[in-house]
């Protein structure tokens, strides 16, 4: 038989069926193994390679004033970024996406190759999310763009001191975005996305974690009262010819901020260009010797000994006093007898220091603490100073008497205001916050009735006889106290560096505002509170009470001077004689 014959078509056909069954077997056993035995590892690989785990961005809470007005808001934008992995495997388009970012190439080709074994790198942040669009459209390999949220301040430096900034990554650096950082600062969240070779998303899979947007804050700031005191405080600065100073208002019942200004002052929008100086918040940051202003202090002090009504007579004559160590301050001139109220309305030095002879040291020093200097004043304010009130261990003669009158402790305007708010509240000294209806219930520092006497003695500051003339506002009655206080310098005091000073309380009848005013080194002939700082409290407080619909006090004068008005009004064409 031959070979031939031994393999008919059916043996051959079998053979070949054989063949493909078991090809087929080994198929579908590899299928099998890909499928459900090795499902898992397979379906990372393919994970790995398509689907991600991005961040969800969320915004930051915004900052409103008082009555509802956006102080600080996040706007959304986007932020390229690259994986230079894979971006320096496509090397020759660098210089279409350095053109696209408007950056030097060789800049971006360094901060890739940097970073090349990274697969992250930002390449421009917080861009306009059609520009971003415009550079991701350019389908460069392993170029990205991601939503992020940038805060922005609509009044600029108006509010700079007291809102602070945030960071590139939107983390609050000064102020009360710093303050309230945690409060303000969302939860970001995370979902699954499937992206294509090029980096979009084509498929949301799943949330992983919902974002939660940072928590709105309210504060006690009056933009409109803000907007008077910043006007007031740049224009007496241009006035005077000053580098520098200081605004500060409180409700007087709750201890509530209702504005605060410095100068000079920056653009929290722009994070280049402002230094230390202008970034510096000198209400709460900057102390000084505040001069006469605390006499009202003194004076209070007297008043609770018992030694002292407002009409003892003090013999202030010749206008100077010797203290130990060869100091002689003296008064403006010659006042000879006055009363205790007089003491405050001449501003006389030599009478205060005669009524702190008459006090036993740990007495005055106790009412001076008990005011709230020497600690801060309990707002929270990044950066705030207590100032400095020397142990009652260190006061000398000398050092009793200069701390009458105002030297020889050192204060931040932020701690004046609230010293006389607590003389307008009858004796009791509330914490400051900047949050509105965040005031705590404060402390009793003085009897009402002698915070009652100390504002009527404060009035006559402001009337006719008085150093603060200039801080009258017509229809109402107002408290102050003047200061003018040689600056430090090498050692001593210098000649013709004055820091000028006015603190006063409006209505004097039921006060509702209290303002500290401070201006540094005013040039020119006028320097003192009363010529420099007084005249700012009476145009800034002369707003505010109008736009709080506070009503006038001193009725008679605004009649007064509403029928003098009526009386220099022009009569109407044809009117007879």
């Amino acid at each position: 038989m031959s070979l031939r014959s031994s393999y008919s078509p059916r043996k051959r056909l079998m053979v070949v069926g054989g063949v493909l069954g078991a090809c087929c077997a080994v198929l579908v056993a590899r299928a099998a193994h890909l499928q459900v035995i090795s499902e898992e590892f397979y379906q990372q690989q393919g994970d790995a390679r398509f689907l991600r785990e991005i961040p969800i961005a969320t915004s930051r809470g915004m900052i409103t004033d008082r009555n509802g007005e956006p102080l600080a808001v996040s706007s959304p934008v986007e932020s390229i970024w690259a994986n230079p992995k894979e971006l320096l495997l496509h090397a020759d388009r660098l210089p279409e996406l350095a053109r696209a970012l408007q950056i030097p190439q060789e800049v971006l080709a360094r901060r890739v190759s940097e970073r090349a074994d990274k697969e992250f790198v930002y390449l421009r942040r917080h861009l306009n999310p059609d520009v971003a669009d415009e550079i991701t459209d350019l389908g460069i390999p392993g170029v990205y763009s991601q939503r992020e949220f940038r805060r922005f301040y609509p009044h600029g430096e108006v509010l700079a001191h007291v809102l602070g900034f945030t960071n590139i990554d939107d983390k609050g650096q000064e102020g009360l975005e710093l303050a309230f950082n945690e409060w303000l600062t969302g939860k970001e969240g995370s979902q699954r996305v499937i992206r294509d070779r090029r980096g979009r998303i084509v498929e949301n899979v799943d949330l992983v974690e919902a974002a939660e947007p940072g928590k709105d804050l309210v504060l006690s700031i009056d933009r409109r009262i803000q907007y008077l005191a910043y006007r007031e405080l740049k224009s007496a600065l241009i006035e005077t010819g000053a580098p520098s100073g200081s605004i500060v208002v409180l409700d007087v019942p709750t201890g509530e901020v209702l504005a605060m200004v410095n100068q000079p002052s920056y653009n929290p929008n722009s994070r280049v260009g402002a230094d230390g100086e202008s970034r510096r918040n000198r209400a709460v940051t900057d102390i000084l010797e505040p001069g006469s202003v605390m006499k009202a202090i003194t004076i209070a002090a007297a008043l609770e000994s018992g030694k002292f009504t407002p009409d003892t007579p003090i013999q202030t004559a010749p206008g100077y006093i010797a203290l130990p160590g060869g100091y002689m301050p003296r008064d403006f001139r010659n006042y000879g007898m006055l009363t205790l109220t007089g003491i405050l309305t001449k501003s006389s030095n030599v009478g205060a220091i005669k009524v702190s002879n008459e006090l036993s040291t740990e007495h005055q020093y106790d009412v001076f603490r008990r005011f709230g200097f020497g600690e801060r004043t309990g707002s929270g304010f990044p950066g705030e100073l207590p100032g400095m009130l020397p142990p009652v261990r260190r006061w000398g003669p000398t050092e009793k008497a200069t701390i009458s009158y105002g030297y020889g402790l050192s204060v931040t305007p932020l701690q004046l205001a609230r010293a006389y708010a607590a003389i307008g509240n009858e004796g009791r000294l509330m914490d400051v916050t900047f949050v509105k209806g965040g005031a705590g219930e404060g402390t009793q520092v003085v009897d009402p009735a002698i915070a009652s006497d100390l504002m009527g003695m404060l009035e006559t500051v402001v009337g006719p006889d008085g150093t603060a003339r200039r801080a009258a506002v017509l229809g109402y009655r107002v408290a102050g106290k003047t200061g003018t206080s040689r600056k430090a310098d090498g050692g001593g005091y210098a000649a013709k560096r004055y820091a000028a000073v006015f603190v006063g309380l409006v209505p004097a009848t039921n006060p509702r505002f209290a303002m500290a005013v401070v201006i540094h080194e005013p040039q020119g002939m006028e320097y003192g509170g009363g010529a420099v700082s007084a005249p700012v409290f009476h145009r800034v407080m002369e707003g505010a009470l109008r736009l709080m619909d506070v009503p006038p006090d001193d009725i008679e004068q605004w009649y007064a001077a509403q029928a003098a008005k009526e009386r220099k009004r022009p009569a109407p064409p044809g009117a007879g004689p």
